[in-house]
């Protein structure tokens, strides 16, 4: 960090200055001083120039308002921010509100006690209440608008200062006798502070400031130290709350006058004054220091008394009131910045989030990629990556084998130029200092250094890659203490103790280049190592403490820039002899600039580098100056006789949205001089500037201006110096060009006039040539238009291209209707395929497929595509077309479409369906899925197999002897099963049998070998067996139930046929029943008997039946009334009457209706009441 003075303004009459105020917000500086002085002032700076923005832009006042209202010395200057208004005090004890109308300041409010004199006055953060304290213990506190919220006396205190916490919950009163006391914000008083910085101070001391920063703009570090007290003797401490019991503590050696922390709470800045031993009088001074009390520097500052000091708003200057007149000096910050490949990488706390934000800022593409880094601690850059030292998480899971022997305190992670980590390395030394070059990352730390030879994706070869790789830590890690005397053998090692052990002189800076490592040490000992092998070759002695170290780029020079910004060279190899003869290493350099806070070397020239000096850049060449440029940008990259530079403090002020305003390229004088002689003189006497000031950038600018005007000779020349070969192979095909005008229009497409190239290569009628051009720009809406526009016949292969690079160009923005157009007319079914199903237009999906001719290769892919949807038919349809029935099957198996998928199989005679049917059904029947069994045996026409299942429920369901109905149902379902069995077995022999013979003789075939199938089974033959069981015993009990006893009676006799499904106990208990109803007694003694003569039934339950008999038959004889009705029913056996299965009756007439499914009868007259079959539910035809 470097500070210098910048500007003076001096108060009218010589009035004394006691206060200044610099306002955050609008930048008014409020001053006051004896006399009852008070002035605003407002420096502005007007330019419009990018170049001269921010602390290199000349600054006017732009105010300067005297206001008038206090007679006695003004004592106490502050703004509130907020509301824009600025409180003053004098030592009258006269309070003055001032606001801002129309451009100037007026008194708002008045206030005086006349009691006391005024102290101190706080706003707190939201400038919503002020506090004031008065110096006989008063204390008031009073809301923006004037009114008093409440006031308190402190009896037998003299107070002198006040501090808001930043939630506004704890005041901080100072005393005058150097006590803190700590009050909540009703005025309630706490405790007292412990100073832990007056330990072992004799004396009176008084304080000299307490602030506390309020975290608006974030903090550096979670739970940072904040709140700065500090005494006129120069001891300090810095708290990160009011009852922290381990401050951080600075003895800053001076007499101090005032103390403020920077916007950011990142720099405390604490003037006063210092005696100076030698010449027995005080200079004053101001010091700088970090929230953990380490020291950043000193500014010295001209004059008798300091009284004041106060930072600006963005904290690039500071305001400081010595005797009458107000100094102004410049901040150069310590940004964490970087620059790589084309990348400004920048960190800025916000104060939403703990951590760092850090923005990868690419300036060529204007993107930006940000990463949030906790604690970091700086960034450095080299190449195309970067570094950002950080302090490990506590709780981060490290690497394994990482930490063997220690605990990691740091991590330095190696990041590209978007921010992905690529390596991260935990370390147990504080990287205080860090360098990189294109191989080796250094951190130091004050006492050791650690070398870690990186390495990226890249630039491992193929042998590495494939090696299994542990790598080798002694060759990429090592660690070297600054006392140590390294001789380049493999000495170094991985040995963190060597970062514990003193040193008496401490390291204070470090650079490094691909083969030197040089260590700065607080001494002025320079330390050279050599690298990639740390050997240490040489030392070196200068008188002053370096700040920042750079090498050029052959590693023969040194700059030195010192804590003071004096920036002196070395030359690390000159051979001179000493004041005492002896011949030594190494020569200090005559040049020495001050007050300078950044250089670099350029890149391609060891004598070239650019350096910034107040708000100046200078280039020099061999030690000598060119003209000064205005600016205040942090230099990036200088190579190319160019220096780019950014304005980092204009970033800075609103880092989320960086412009491209702020990259700022100079040229020097060198290639301004070229340029201007070139354009100016001629190409002959350019050709002499050049060559007596040569660099491969200049003769590229002459190369570049001799092809314009066609002096191909000396173009070619100049392409050689500069080591172009595309350039002179261009030269050369130019040569062997005979139009005059052709070589025109190369050289505007070589130089990137393409509109212009084109143009006049159709002025020449060279159609040809101008499509070629696009085509190369690969800009296919052109080559379309140049190819539909001209006469002739356009090249039908180069059109049908063209369609599909501008499909591909809608298709890659995700306009494929757009692409759609282009490829139809490209031809290109591929894309078309794609886009079709992307836009999920299966229809145009479905069309293209049929447009494809057979066996085309996308025809699979489109079938995957119908597949992926499970459009099952569009699929199969695409597979066969490109001869692939073994997937069309494999489609409909995994769709489900097993009927699909039997009959894919049988007309392509693939024998595996069965298996992997009958294995999916085994699946399914393991897992218990009956249901679905029976379902995917229907699917597949295995109509036997699903039946015999079917059939398997319904016993199991009517063993439950729950609901019939159901039962009924599921008999119903496994007859009809069956009916579809045999419909196919008599298609499938039909099939066969076709012309052979007649339909009777395949039909009757069909049957016959059906029974050969089935000789084993109960049910195809009686399939409607369980239904009609069923179906007689509802019927029956409905009938009862209705009234309709006899039809009951002639229904129930049905059921003695069906024993084997229905229990007997059941059948004869209804049959019983009914009989009985019917007062059929000889029916109904006949049931009794075959229930007592059951075997099922245990005795007592046949003694319930035998006692029931006797009941009944003692009133009424066993025989039946109406005998002839129910003769027939009564005999059974052969030669059966069909029975209607609507009234369970037999069917003695002609006329009656068969049902066409399950072939039973229901009498004619019965029928008309019904719809569908009694039986099997099928519609009546």
């Amino acid at each position: 960090m470097f500070f210098y003075l910048s500007k003076k303004v001096a108060v009218p009459n010589n009035v004394k200055l006691k206060c200044v105020s610099w306002n955050k917000d609008q930048g008014f500086i409020a001053c006051g001083g004896d006399d009852g002085l008070l002035k605003v002032l407002k420096l502005e700076t007007q330019t419009d120039d990018t170049k001269l923005r921010g602390l290199a832009a000349p600054s006017n006042l732009s105010m300067n308002q005297t206001l008038e209202g206090h007679s006695g010395s003004v004592q106490v200057v502050i703004w509130n921010e907020q509301y824009q208004k600025l409180t003053t005090s004098d030592e009258n004890g006269l309070i003055i509100v001032w606001m801002l109308y129309k451009g100037s300041w007026y008194e708002e409010m008045i206030n005086n006690r006349n009691k006391s004199v005024v102290r101190s006055m706080s706003w707190n953060a939201d400038g919503q209440k002020i506090c004031i304290v008065y110096e006989d213990g008063a204390v008031i506190v009073g809301s923006v608008d004037g009114n008093r919220i409440w006031g308190k006396d402190l009896k037998g205190v003299q107070l002198c200062h006040v501090a808001w916490s930043a939630d506004s919950k704890v005041l901080l009163f100072g005393m005058a006798n150097g006590e803190i006391h700590i009050y909540d914000n009703q005025g309630n008083f706490i405790m007292k502070m412990k100073l832990n910085c007056l330990v072992n101070v004799t004396g009176a001391v008084s304080i000299a400031g307490i602030h506390w920063y309020h975290g608006a703009e974030g903090y550096v570090e979670p739970d940072c130290p904040c709140l700065a007290i500090c005494f006129d003797n120069g001891r300090c401490q810095i708290m990160r709350h009011e009852n922290d019991q381990n401050p951080v503590l600075i003895d800053t050696g001076m007499y101090v006058v005032s103390i403020q922390w920077n916007h950011t709470g990142s720099v405390l800045a604490v003037a006063g004054s210092q005696k100076v031993i030698t010449q027995d009088k005080d200079i004053n001074i101001v010091q700088f220091y970090t929230p953990f009390g380490e020291h950043l520097g000193t500014l010295k500052v001209p004059g008798k008394h300091m009284s004041a000091l106060s930072w600006e708003g963005g904290g690039l200057k500071i305001a400081l009131t010595v005797d009458s007149f107000i100094y102004f000096a410049n901040i150069r910050p310590d940004y964490k910045w970087g620059y790589c490949s084309n990348t400004v990488v920048y960190a800025y706390t916000r104060p939403d989030r703990p951590e760092y934000c850090v923005t990868f800022w690419d300036t060529k593409n204007n993107d930006k990629y940000v990463k949030y880094v906790k604690s970091l601690i700086s960034i450095t850059t080299c190449g195309d990556f970067c570094i950002l030292a950080t302090k490990a998480d506590e709780n981060h899971p490290q690497e394994e084998n990482e930490m063997e022997t220690f605990g990691a305190m740091f991590v330095l992670v190696l990041c590209n130029s978007i921010g992905t980590p690529m390596d991260p390395k935990y370390i147990d030394l504080v990287p205080l200092f860090v360098t990189m070059t294109k191989t080796h990352v250094i951190a130091a730390s004050k006492e050791a250094f650690y070398i870690w030879q990186y390495r990226v994706a890249k630039k491992l070869t193929a042998l590495e890659i494939n090696q299994i790789t542990r790598p080798r830590k002694e060759g990429r890690e090592r660690i070297y203490h600054v006392d140590d005397t390294p001789s380049g053998s493999l000495d170094g090692v991985l040995d963190y103790s060597k970062a514990i052990q003193g040193t008496r002189d401490p390291i204070c800076a470090i650079t490094a280049s691909d083969k030197t490592l040089i260590v700065s040490r607080e001494s002025g000992t320079f330390q050279r190592y050599s690298l990639p092998n740390v050997a240490l070759i040489q030392k070196y002695s200068l008188n002053c403490q370096a700040y920042q170290l750079s090498l050029n780029c052959n590693s023969s020079r040194l700059a030195v820039i010192d804590i003071l910004g004096v920036l002196t060279f070395f030359d690390l190899d000159a051979r001179v002899t000493d004041s005492a003869g002896q011949q030594v290493i190494g020569e200090l350099l005559k040049l020495e600039r001050r007050d300078v806070w950044d250089m670099k070397w350029a890149k391609d020239n060891p004598d070239l580098f650019a350096v910034m000096e107040k708000t100046r850049m200078y280039v020099f060449r061999n030690l000598d100056p060119e003209e000064p440029i205005q600016t205040s940008g942090y230099i990036c990259n200088f190579e190319d006789l160019e220096i780019k530079s950014v304005l980092l403090d204009e970033i800075l002020k609103n880092p989320e949205y960086p412009n491209k305003d702020y990259i700022i390229n100079f040229e020097i004088r060198s290639l301004r001089d070229s340029r201007a002689v070139i354009e100016k003189v001629g190409i002959e006497n350019a050709s002499q500037f050049i060559e007596d000031n040569p660099h491969p950038r200049l003769w590229r600018l002459l190369a570049e201006a001799a092809l314009q005007k066609l002096d191909l000779h000396t173009a070619e020349q100049a392409f050689v110096r500069c080591k172009d070969y595309q350039g002179i192979k261009f030269v050369k095909r130019l040569g062997n060009l005979q139009s005059e005008p052709m070589k025109q229009a190369e050289v505007a497409a070589y130089f990137g006039r393409f509109e212009e190239a084109e143009r006049m290569y159709l002025d020449m009628d060279r159609r040809d040539l101008a499509i070629g051009l696009r085509l190369k720009l690969g800009d296919w809406f052109r080559v379309l238009q140049l190819l539909k526009t001209g006469s002739g016949d356009a090249d039908d292969s180069l059109l049908e291209q063209a369609h599909n690079a501008i499909g591909d160009y809608f298709a890659d923005r995700q306009k494929r209707l757009n692409a759609i157009q282009y490829y139809v007319q490209g031809r290109n079914q591929e894309r078309l395929a794609e886009c079709y199903y992307m836009l999920e237009d299966y229809v145009g999906l479905e069309n293209l497929a049929n447009s494809l001719p057979e066996n085309h290769m996308l025809l699979p892919e489109i079938a995957q595509m119908f597949v992926r949807v499970g459009m099952c038919e569009q699929a199969v349809t695409a597979f066969l077309k490109c001869n692939q029935p073994k997937a069309a099957v494999d489609t409909c198996v995994h769709l489900n479409q097993w009927n699909k998928a039997v009959e894919l199989a049988k007309s392509h005679n693939m024998k595996e369906i069965g298996s992997l049917l009958a294995k999916y059904a085994s699946h399914l029947l393991e897992k218990n899925k009956i249901l679905d069994a029976i379902e995917l045996y229907r699917k597949a026409n295995y109509f036997y197999d699903a039946a015999k299942l079917m059939f398997k429920i319904a016993d199991e369901e009517a063993k439950k002897r729950t609901k019939p109905l159901r039962v009924k149902k599921l008999y119903v379902l496994s007859a009809l099963l069956i009916e579809q069995y045999h419909e196919q077995m008599k298609n499938a022999q039909r099939g066969k049998v076709k012309g052979k013979s007649s339909e009777a003789t395949s039909a009757l075939a069909g049957l016959l070998e059906e029974d050969v199938l089935s000789t084993n089974s109960r049910f195809t033959d009686n399939a409607w067996r369980g239904a009609e069981a069923y179906h007689f015993f509802i019927l029956a009990q409905r009938q009862l139930y209705a009234g309709y006893v006899d039809t009951a009676l002639k229904t129930a006799l049905h059921l003695r046929d069906y024993e084997d499904i229905i229990p007997a106990v059941e059948i004869y208990s209804l049959l019983a029943l009914c009989a009985c109803a019917s007062r059929a007694f000889g029916t109904c003694s006949k049931a009794f008997i075959k229930l007592e003569s059951l075997e099922t039934l245990s005795l007592e339950q046949k003694q319930q039946y035998e006692d029931l008999a006797l009941e009944i038959f003692t009133k009424h004889t066993p025989k039946d009334n109406r005998k002839s009705e129910l003769d027939g029913l009564l005999e059974g056996g052969e030669g059966k009457l069909p029975t209607c299965v609507a009234t369970g009756s037999p069917i003695t007439e002609y006329q009656f209706w068969m049902c066409s499914v399950c072939k039973h009868c229901v009498l004619a007259q019965e029928i008309n009441n019904y719809n569908f079959c009694p039986l099997c539910h099928s519609a009546v035809g």
